[in-house]
């Protein structure tokens, strides 16, 4: 039996049975005191494989998360000011912008290096310039790139057809102009949009907007997503695939002059934590960052509570173990310096439906589009969210619309479509399905959901749901995929129901709400193909709009008629849960934490002390002296 479910079957209160096994078998914490110099700063962590380290091919959260040690752009989040709100990073300032909101004028900051790479004539980092900006702006748009990230900088006048340009045989001209790109000088960066986006601020925080001197990728050429040349806190020094990544201080960052350092102002809950204890110290903190790649969830949570990482997340299956009733952390850990922290995550978790699909989609027929519509509001009503946060150890909010919680235009009202078999049922026959019998062939209705994943705990979550619907006589039928090939069904309106997530790519609900809007049909983020021609009108008009009363009002409208054409069930909004040793400081979760881990430090004294503790533990349990 594998550790992992022996966690599972473990009664609170003996806990230590499990920690007293891993204190036997564990030999990795020597480990950590041999590798690195006694006052070396190294914190210990783990990261799924990623592909590469270039922005523009950073779709996924890791990457992301990988690339902001090295990168960075011309706007990052505070880290502590919540709501979340955006400040300068390369930008010398927030930038200047026009009262159209179609201009924006950046001051670069001066004496900002690239580090050291072979990549420049005499292997030294040379000065950031504006114009290494419309460089890595021109990569987002080069086709050749196939970059997910070209959405970010589309409405830049001009871009779309540098975009079409780069589609020729040969190399890209990045000589060729851009309207809506200026370098005026050095350190002076122009963009023009040609329509207003609000949101663009947010979107330059992001990782696909991060500065790349055009030196490193046409000496490394295919080659450069594994030599990434940044003007980083830090730069990779060790990339071992399928087991671990490394990176250490940019000696650049100083040589420079440059200083950065932790927030001074942070709300009276963040002071009373010690968040505010370090205001005013130099950044970044942590001398070197290690990250394994661990794939078995088991394996990284005992290198945990071996002290071999500096924190953990929670599985399902580990939570009876380590969490009481009441949400709080088993003393069993708490004794040992282990802190719980938690926040509610940005993220929708939904069940959706291809509306391109003649059963639960739209129809040329009126009355039948109608029946459908019926169909997907009674399949809303039989989704047991109390049942399925059960499930998932009571660590989930309701999803009430498709807008979460507390973003500007969320709901504290329950769906109208909400847990109820009685009204399920109802609906359902006003579809045309009397008890769950489809007329045409005199059997229970059968829809089939696509799956992204084929885990143990995937196919438990999805059986809970086919039983759900079984409550009201349908028949669900789960296809299971790897992720590339669901991918691929989705993008090709192959499917009939599916079940994915959408986390926010920035903190406005615009984010979510253009998931439904007609034109970002799939491949586009609106995989439900969903159409309405009065959402298209009123969101063509909000998505300009700055924040006010006024467009609130207007995300609440759009939301309303979401929630009302049930393209999704709203399954949850999940709540981030995290365990973190006590030597870890200033650790405080991020909805958007690229870059954040600049904040963190480590008192390096506490863990040794800890480390020492375990050892001698480990001692006494073989029978040592």
């Amino acid at each position: 039996m594998g550790l992992k479910s022996h966690i599972k079957r473990l009664p609170k209160g003996h806990l230590w049975v499990l920690l007293g096994s891993l204190l036997l078998s564990s030999c990795g914490s020597g480990d950590l005191k041999s590798q690195y110099g006694e006052a070396e700063k190294v914190s210990f962590g783990v990261t799924p494989r990623i592909p590469g380290l270039d922005p523009v091919k950073a779709g996924s959260v890791s990457g992301a998360l990988a690339i902001s040690h090295v990168y960075e752009g011309l706007l990052q989040y505070d880290y502590l000011a919540r709501p979340y709100k955006v400040v300068p990073m390369l930008a010398e300032a927030m930038p200047e912008i026009s009262e159209d909101g179609l201009t924006y004028t950046f001051k670069i900051r001066k004496g900002i290096y690239f580090a050291d790479d072979p990549c420049f004539p005499d292997g030294k980092g040379r000065e950031l310039k504006a114009a290494d900006f419309v460089y890595s702006i021109k990569r987002l748009a080069d086709v050749k790139n196939s970059s997910t990230g070209f959405w970010t900088v589309g409405r830049i006048k001009g871009i779309n057809e540098f975009a079409a340009a780069s589609e020729s045989a040969g190399p890209t001209d990045y000589n060729l102009d851009v309207e809506g790109l200026r370098a005026l000088d050095d350190y002076t960066l122009q963009i023009k949009l040609a329509d207003a986006y609000p949101q663009f601020l947010y979107v330059l925080t992001m990782q696909y907007a991060f500065v790349v001197p055009r030196e490193a990728v046409e000496y490394y050429k295919k080659d450069f997503v594994n030599h990434p040349v940044g003007t980083g806190p830090y730069v990779l020094v060790d990339w071992r695939r399928n087991s671990r990544i490394e990176y250490a201080r940019n000696p650049k960052w100083e040589e420079s002059g440059r200083v950065k350092t932790y927030p001074s102002e942070g709300t009276k809950e963040q002071r009373e934590r010690g968040l505010l204890k370090d205001a005013g110290k130099r950044l970044p903190m942590i001398d070197r960052v290690v990250q394994f790649v661990v794939q078995d969830q088991a394996t990284a949570w005992m290198m945990f509570l071996s002290g071999e990482l500096d924190s953990s997340v929670i599985s399902r299956d580990n939570w009876d173990a380590v969490i009481t009733g009441n949400k709080e952390l088993n003393e069993a850990l708490t004794s040992r310096g282990i802190e719980l922290v938690s926040s509610p995550a940005l993220d929708i978790r939904y069940i959706g439906f291809n509306m391109d699909d003649p059963i639960v989609g739209y129809s040329r027929d009126p009355e039948q589009n109608e029946r459908n519509k019926k169909l997907r509001q009674a399949l809303s009503c039989a989704y047991n969210f109390d049942q399925m946060n059960e499930f998932m150890n009571y660590r989930l909010y309701e999803a009430t619309g498709p807008i979460p919680k507390p973003m500007a235009g969320y709901s504290e009202q329950s769906s109208p479509y909400a847990f109820d078999l009685e009204k399920a049922r109802k609906l359902l026959a006003e579809a045309g399905y009397p008890e769950g019998i489809d007329p045409q062939t005199g059997r229970r209705l059968k829809l089939t959901m696509e799956v992204g994943s084929a885990d143990d705990n995937s196919r438990q979550r999805m059986q809970l749901i086919v039983d759900m619907f079984d409550k009201i006589n349908v028949v669900l039928e789960v296809s299971y995929n790897n992720w590339p090939a669901f991918l691929e069904k989705i993008h090709r309106r192959q499917e009939q129901v599916f079940e994915l997530g959408w986390t926010a790519d920035y903190p406005d609900a615009e984010n979510f709400l253009q998931l439904f809007y007609g034109q970002n049909g799939s491949p586009g983020p609106n995989n439900a193909n969903y159409r309405n021609a009065e959402f298209d009108a009123l969101y063509e008009t909000v998505r300009v709009m700055q924040d006010s009363p006024e467009r609130t009002a207007m995300y609440e409208e759009l939301a309303g008629m979401v929630v009302n054409d049930c393209p999704w069930i709203f399954q949850f909004q999940p709540m981030a849960f995290a365990l973190v040793h006590g030597w870890v400081k200033n650790y405080e979760p991020h909805d958007f934490p690229y870059g954040m881990n600049v904040y963190r430090d480590l008192d390096i004294e506490q863990r040794k002390a800890w480390l020492k503790k375990f050892d001698s533990e480990k001692l006494n349990m073989r029978g040592g002296k």
